[in-house]
């Protein structure tokens, strides 16, 4: 292959890669930014907290960018080549479609490679200190973690919340049960939300008349019935926390590491299958994710050329969102297929990459053909 001709392909699929790699970080960082505003900006938590975290989420980011940001940058600068006949002019001097489909492979492997190494070490790193230092937040301020109007459900508890104003609740029901199967209920008028004593306490409800009726489960019929003027309740980080954060989650692992654990699983007779499965998904995900780039680098050019002879950037921009919207379904689909019904996570992680990549040597055989 032409050395000249290699480098101008690669050097254009790059350009356009990176374009496109802009489109998409802006469009989840400013979803990320939105997500915060809406639990943690309007709660006053001090800005260099927020950038912090939106610094720690950067990872994910890109993680997430670069598989989409190869699928629309090469469908349109490929696009671009056949509407501007710099393909037909090619092909017109006997070179072969093998002409554009190295230099794609090679840019989408190299472009995996860079997001598998993003993916695997820098994100489970971004995520951890994402972790620890929104734990901080939540007990410097418990406050964030309970919106109005909800409902909170942990382990064996379940909060009910009334309104909240800065750090006061309006009216507040408790439920949980304890190891003898024994229901606890406290109902509290006015709530103060304080600061825990120490970082296993998320935080101490101060409740004023609160009534609290307990109902033991082998004496049906029987039940205790105390009132107070004023209760303190600790609630522990382990119980309400979410996204397990007092926990280290397959997502927080290096692929490394997630092999080790899952090879550990194993071992352990008494593990449960769902648990167990749902490392695996994780760990296939590591790997399907960032190199679903040299999928749609496959795709990418057969679609490109016999769709983009006219106006091939505009069709190369719509036909790759499209083709992300159903890639980014797909892999929702999947996952919580996987999540509640135990489905394989090789298949529902891998399951989208593959069917990209049948796609793409259809596509190739019959632009050949053709």
């Amino acid at each position: 292959m032409n050395k000249v001709l290699f480098t101008y392909l690669l050097r254009e699929l790059t350009v356009y890669f990176l374009i496109a790699f802009i489109f998409f970080f802006m469009i989840f960082f400013v979803n990320q930014i939105l997500l915060m505003a809406e639990s943690i900006l309007r709660k006053r938590v001090p800005i260099i907290d927020v950038v912090k975290l939106i610094t720690y989420s950067l990872p994910f980011i890109v993680a997430q960018s670069a598989p989409f940001a190869t699928l629309v940058g090469f469908l349109m600068c490929l696009g671009r080549m056949a509407t501007d006949n710099e393909v037909l002019v090619l092909r017109a001097l006997g070179m072969s479609y093998v002409v554009f489909l190295v230099p794609v492979l090679v840019l989408g492997l190299v472009i995996s490679l860079i997001s598998f190494g993003v993916n695997d070490y820098l994100l489970p790193r971004g995520s951890l200190a994402y972790n620890r230092l929104y734990t901080e937040i939540l007990i410097s301020n418990p406050a964030i973690e309970l919106e109005p109007y909800s409902v909170k459900r942990a382990q064996n508890s379940v909060l009910v919340i009334g309104d909240v104003q800065d750090n006061k609740v309006s009216d507040l029901i408790y439920f949980d049960e304890d190891n003898t199967g024994t229901v606890r209920i406290i109902v509290a008028g006015e709530t103060d939300i304080l600061q825990g004593q120490n970082s296993s306490v998320l935080m101490q409800l101060g409740m004023d008349t609160a009534q609290m009726l307990m109902l033991p489960m082998d004496t049906p019929g029987d039940y205790d019935y105390i009132v107070s003027d004023k209760t303190r309740m600790n609630v522990f980080a382990s119980e309400f926390l979410l996204n397990s954060v007092t926990e280290l989650s397959p997502r927080d692992m290096t692929s490394f590491d997630l092999s080790r654990k899952i090879k550990d699983m194993r071992r352990n007779e008494e593990i449960d299958p769902f648990q167990l499965n749902i490392y695996e998904l994780e760990f296939h995900k590591k790997f399907a994710l960032p190199f679903g780039s040299i999928f749609f680098a496959l795709l990418a050019m057969p679609l490109s050329i016999m769709f983009g002879k006219h106006n091939g950037q505009t069709i190369g921009l719509i036909i790759g969102i499209f083709i992300c919207v159903v890639y980014w379904a797909m892999l929702i689909i999947g996952q919580t297929f996987g999540f509640r019904s135990g489905a394989n996570g090789m298949i529902t992680m891998w399951g989208p990459n593959i069917l990209i990549g049948i796609a793409g040597i259809l596509f190739y055989l019959k632009l050949r053909k053709d």
